[in-house]
């Protein structure tokens, strides 16, 4: 079956997880809050770890979109994109809302995935601050100081939450800011934080924080062993130097076209913040797109209009062409790396 050629409107998709939150979710998109629902996995073609279907997103007309993109990789995908990626998205976009801190953790790169989860992809990903709530909501980046693997590896046997958590960079967010999380880089997301997450198209989390989260230690190394897993962990400095090449700060940049993400998650992601105070062309892209706030049109080569309005999210195939967006409205475009990234 050939991809369509107009964009499509998607229902929330929360596949339960073992943190709490959702509020933020559910005041944007509409509809009850659930107490273990803190991510809407959008256009997803990936599961949750270890699972058959848990976390894909199904299209209105009953298909996984993971089965309608590989029926025509190039019609949803564009052929430059499937000469690269094949017939992966290359690309996962969630809602995320900590209704609690998210537990220290880390993620693989390619190479590493390669080795040990015959994954083409690893799982750098970036944060779009959306929302915050709370007196000081604060994220979590790299290590403040070089540590020793031998440091790190006492702190999990003896699951040290206190010192892993403050041997962290503790950033102050706001709405607006962006952080671009690197493969290996040692995280987490405070309680209040509500973002659009962009990342590679796994599941693949390394969590060394596990005990108040996860009711098995396997689940933390991901069958791994911890001395295995460690070995993806960036255990180096990072100071401010550092951390400015990964972090933008927007919420002041008015333009009708804010490129989000620092330079180095291009070879990873696109995203981009539209204001259309005149009425914007998009070029043909597979793309998702997440509403945040306003009221607008997205008018595909047909003709047809497409009403958007705050919460919306859709999935836009490279067949739908080149688009028009107007409206009073904040829209997020995320999309896989440029092809010649």
């Amino acid at each position: 079956m050939s991809a369509p050629s107009a964009p499509i409107r998607l229902p929330a998709n929360q596949p339960a997880q073992f943190y709490r939150g959702g509020a933020a979710i559910a005041a944007l998109r509409g509809g009850d809050a659930r107490e273990f629902g803190p991510e809407d996995w959008v256009a997803s073609t990936t599961t949750l770890f270890g699972r058959d279907t848990d976390g894909l997103t199904r299209l209105p007309d009953g298909r996984w979109l993971r089965d309608a993109v590989e029926s025509d990789p190039v019609g949803w995908l564009g052929r430059e994109h499937v000469d690269v990626f094949g017939s992966s998205t290359a690309l996962l976009v969630k809602l995320l809302d900590a209704g609690q801190r998210l537990p220290v953790h880390f993620h693989p790169d390619d190479a590493f995935a390669r080795r040990h989860f015959d994954s083409h992809f690893g799982k750098a990903e970036a944060w779009i601050v959306v929302g915050t709530r709370g007196e000081a909501p604060t994220v979590y980046a790299g290590f403040r100081e070089e540590l020793h693997p031998l440091t790190i590896r006492d702190w999990v046997a003896d699951q040290d939450a206190p010192s892993m958590l403050g041997a962290l960079n503790a950033l102050p967010v706001e709405v607006g800011d962006t952080v671009h999380i690197p493969a290996g880089l040692p995280h987490a997301i405070g309680e209040g934080v509500f973002v659009v997450e962009l990342q590679q198209p796994t599941d693949f989390s390394l969590t060394l924080e596990w005990r108040d989260f996860l009711d098995d230690e396997k689940k933390g190394h991901l069958g791994l062993g911890f001395d295995t897993a460690l070995l993806a962990l960036d255990t180096s400095a990072w100071d401010e130097r550092r951390l400015a090449e990964i972090v933008r700060h927007t919420a002041d940049d008015d333009a009708s076209t804010v490129e989000l993400l620092a330079p180095a998650a291009r070879p990873f992601f696109r995203a981009d913040r539209l204001r259309p105070s005149t009425p914007l062309a998009l070029d043909p892209s597979f793309a998702v797109l997440v509403v945040n706030d306003g009221t607008g049109r997205l008018t595909d080569t047909s003709g047809t209009v497409h009403e958007l309005s705050t919460g919306d999210t859709w999935v836009v195939p490279y067949a739908a062409g080149e688009l028009e967006l107007a409206g009073d409205l904040t829209v997020l475009r995320c999309r896989p790396p440029a092809p010649k990234s």
